[in-house]
């Protein structure tokens, strides 16, 4: 017998995959508890992958509580070309550079965001202005390089996992509100070859890890 509308109350970890958006997981959860009462807490974009907590129920009067817990990634980033997106999604422009960097050269660069910094949100992200998505306005072709806020992020951890000229991947532990994306951006710029996200995956958010998160069939 399916638990009243009114009792539900479960937060749910789940393993997204790569494709959907977050909120198409909502919508999924939405189907499967009958009930419109879902949030998600920390938005991973359609081509990430990894750890999405889903509140159902009364349990989404709490989702606050996770939106702004320090997080770790698993990311791979091309270099030798930039995207407009910072990511695998966007208009993708080779970088000419004779620069091929050396892996001490590349862990010394990803070193150097430790601690943190003031980091911009790219132009295609969801951040506001004026009440407005700079992603709406990037699309429709308007100027929206002035308006990309900054903000300080922290950086706790970041470490070179592989690197094989284009790819490497690295972890990184960061506070909410972090783009992986800029930041993949930002370590192209500092190498000067530029550098664009091809894979991200959240593996923590806070104490819960993704080795404890269910695929949603």
């Amino acid at each position: 017998m399916a638990m009243p509308e009114e009792q539900l109350s479960e937060i749910l970890l789940i393993d997204k995959p790569a494709g959907p958006t977050s909120h198409d997981i909502v919508d999924q959860v939405r189907r499967i508890y009958k009930t419109r009462k879902v949030g998600h807490a920390g938005t991973l974009d359609p081509f990430a992958t990894g750890l999405l907590i889903v509140a159902v129920g009364k349990a989404t009067k709490d989702i606050q509580r996770f939106v702004g817990l320090d997080k770790t990634y698993e990311a791979t980033a091309r270099l030798g070309a930039t995207s407009d997106t910072y990511d695998l999604t966007g208009q993708i422009t080779e970088v000419k550079t004779q620069n091929l960097a050396s892996q001490q050269e590349t862990q010394t660069a990803l070193l150097s965001f430790l601690g943190g910094y003031e980091q911009k949100a790219p132009a295609y992200s969801a951040k506001k202005v004026g009440g407005q998505k700079l992603y709406e306005m990037a699309r429709r072709g308007e100027d929206v390089e002035h308006l990309r806020p900054t903000k300080k992020v922290d950086i706790s951890a970041i470490e070179l996992l592989d690197y094989s000229w284009p790819d490497l991947k690295f972890r990184v532990t960061c506070s909410s509100g972090t783009y992986i994306r800029s930041l993949a951006h930002d370590l192209g710029e500092k190498l000067g070859c530029g550098a664009y996200l091809t894979e991200l995956r959240r593996t923590r958010v806070g104490e819960y890890k993704v080795e404890d998160a269910k695929k949603l069939t």
